[in-house]
Formats: structure tokens, C-alpha cells, sequence
């Protein structure tokens, strides 16, 4: 499949730099078919019932952008998947300039990392020379928040990029990108939610910024994704199935947590327990197996969580979706406005 067939126009001035306040008066287009509906997020449970199951993701976004040194050259690296307590996989800047065996400095020398892997694609792999529990506060002192590149390129990152990028649900630190569609909730529209008997649960995937890397392929069958660890715990799998058995249905907040699940559920339809990595690229064709209502916001052109939506609600529908969204001036990308999709 080509990914040419996933473009759009997009006006820069579509895209988000600042949240709405408060969240949930985001707006919110609904997609059912080829029926577009301009909503809110505060008004999303009219297109719920009671029984319907919404999962949230649960990870917390850490300060994972740092500013790097090595002798004269100073560089930035972006952290995007944790190995180990002391080790991370990140995507540097000016990697032809790195060597096996560098010593990077960041925060003027309070934290140190060897360089022991280089990869393709600008990746590397550092061990930071800490003990086990000391990264996190370090990060927090020295590291700035990992804005979205459309974002960050706009404008400076500031301390209120600290709670504007963090989610409501987030509590399991590791993720270096946030679970955006979370982002529009709020306890008011949480009671809202209680009130109307929708049950709510959460899982657990630590979104990489693999997320944010363009396609360098044409053809989709040539991507590889980068692989991101989630953790669906035994009771949630219990509530999904049990939920599918009562007739409700299956809300995913966010691609984030629609891939996780999918990852977990057989081809039966049959949710299980799920604590690993997942590499799952979702593309027209695919056959979901436990997603039936997605809540996600806009998405870039030729992007993997394009052709994602595309695969949920149609490709031709989510192009004239898109469109509509444009054309009534929705927000788009991680600070932007919400979808509510229906599965095709």
C-alpha cells in the first residue's frame, strides 16, 4: 500500500499550539459511517451507553528532551525507550559525530552516559552511570518535556508544558510522548461518565517517539515500527470480555491504548493478560479484534496513525472526515480537538 495514498493538506494555522481550557470543551467530531457530527468531548457520553467500557491509558510522560555535550560539541538527545533502570534507547542529533565509547554530559555535568550502541536512523543506545532509581529524579531536575516536533517548532517549551502534557490518568512513569486523546478529560466529565453507568478502566503502554518519526518507505509493507511496552493486567482483560459478552462496547482512548489491546486480544475476540512489547502497524485490511469506538485526536498526513484511523472507519471516510474537520476549522495534532470514531 502506498503511503502517498495517506496524504492531505493541513494549513498550518489548523495546528494546536496551547490546549483549550478546560479540556473537555474541546471540540469533538463524531464519526459514525459516513455521518459527521460536530460535538464536544463534554458531550461524548450522549454517544455512549450504560455497559460501554472506556479504557484510558495510565503512563506518565517524563522530561526526556536533554541538551548533551561532548567536549565542544553540543548536541540533543531524545529518550524513547527504556531497557533497562540505568540504560535508554534515544535519537540523537549529529550521530555522524558520535563514536562508540563517548561520554555525553547533560545538565553541565550532573548527569553522565556512555554511548555502547549506535543504530540506524540517528538511535543510540546509552547506559547513564547511575544507580538504579536515580534517573528519574535527574530527569526531572535537567530534562524539558518532549513537545511534539510540530509543537516545539513553533515555540519554546515552558513550565506549563508540564501539566498541559499530562494526562489526568498518569501514573506509571515511562513514556516519552503522551496518550493525547487522554488529555481532554477531566473529574467533571469523569462524574459525567460515572453518572451515566459507563464503566472505565486503564491499561498501560509507554508511548515511544517513534510515534512522531516520519515514513521513510513509499510502500507500507517496507516500515517497521518501533516496538513500545505495554501491560494489560488480568482483571482488565476479565472487565473487556466480560463487557463483549453483556453486549457493551469497547472505548479506546487514544491509538495508544486501541494498539495495546489489540495486541493482547486473540482472533477469537478474547482479551488476555498482555505485559511486553508491542510492534503491531495497523493499515486498511486489518481485522480488529477488540476496539469498537475510538477516541483519538488528528493526526499528521502519511503518518501511522492516519492510516490507523483509516483502518478503523474507512479510508475514504476518514479523508472526507478529515476535510470536514478542516474545513470547520478543527484543531489539529496533540494539543488539538478529539475524534469519536465508530468502527467500520
Amino acid at each position: 500500500m502506498l503511503v502517498s495514498h495517506f496524504d492531505f493538506y493541513l494549513p498550518e494555522e489548523r495546528i494546536a499550539l496551547r490546549p483549550v481550557s478546560p479540556r473537555h470543551a474541546a471540540r469533538q467530531l463524531v464519526v459514525k459511517g459516513a455521518d459527521f457530527l460536530n460535538k464536544s468531548v463534554w458531550d461524548m457520553t450522549d454517544q455512549l451507553q450504560a455497559g460501554d467500557l472506556i479504557v484510558f491509558n495510565d503512563t506518565k510522560v517524563i522530561p526526556s528532551y536533554l541538551f548533551a555535550t561532548r567536549g565542544q560539541m553540543a548536541t540533543e538527545i531524545n529518550l524513547h525507550k527504556r531497557i533497562s533502570a540505568t540504560e535508554w534507547l534515544a535519537f540523537a542529533k549529529k550521530t555522524k559525530r558520535l563514536r562508540v565509547g563517548d561520554i555525553l554530559d547533560f545538565g553541565g555535568g550532573r548527569l553522565q552516559a556512555h554511548i555502547i550502541e549506535i543504530h540506524d536512523g540517528g538511535e543510540i543506545l546509552l547506559h547513564f552511570d547511575v544507580r538504579a532509581g536515580e534517573l528519574e529524579g535527574l530527569l526531572a531536575e535537567i530534562g524539558l518535556m518532549p513537545l511534539p516536533p510540530y509543537i516545539a517548532s513553533k515555540r519554546a517549551v515552558d513550565n506549563k508544558d508540564i501539566t498541559d502534557y499530562q494526562t489526568m490518568f498518569a501514573m506509571r512513569e515511562g513514556a516519552v510522548a503522551a496518550p493525547t486523546a487522554s488529555l481532554h478529560f477531566t473529574p467533571e466529565l469523569m462524574q459525567k461518565i460515572k453518572d451515566k453507568n459507563i464503566q472505565t478502566t486503564q491499561i498501560t503502554l509507554h508511548v515511544g517517539a517513534g510515534t512522531f518519526l516520519p515514513m521513510k518507505v513509499d510502500d507500507t509493507r517496507n516500515h517497521v515500527m518501533h516496538a513500545e511496552w505495554g501491560q494489560v493486567s488480568p482483571e482488565t482483560a476479565e472487565l473487556i470480555n466480560a463487557t463483549h459478552k453483556a453486549g457493551g462496547r469497547v472505548v479506546a482512548v487514544g491509538t495508544t491504548v486501541l494498539r495495546l489491546l489489540e495486541s493482547a486480544t486473540n482472533e477469537k475476540g478474547v482479551a488476555r493478560p498482555f505485559s511486553e512489547d508491542t510492534a503491531i502497524f495497523i493499515t486498511p485490511g486489518y481485522a480488529f479484534r477488540c476496539v469498537d469506538i475510538l477516541m483519538t485526536n488528528f493526526h499528521l498526513p502519511k503518518s501511522t496513525l492516519f492510516m490507523l484511523v483509516c483502518a478503523f472507519a474507512g479510508a475514504e471516510i476518514m479523508k472526507d472526515a478529515y476535510a470536514h474537520a478542516i474545513k470547520n476549522e478543527y484543531r489539529f495534532y496533540s494539543y488539538g480537538d478529539s475524534g469519536l470514531l465508530f468502527r467500520a
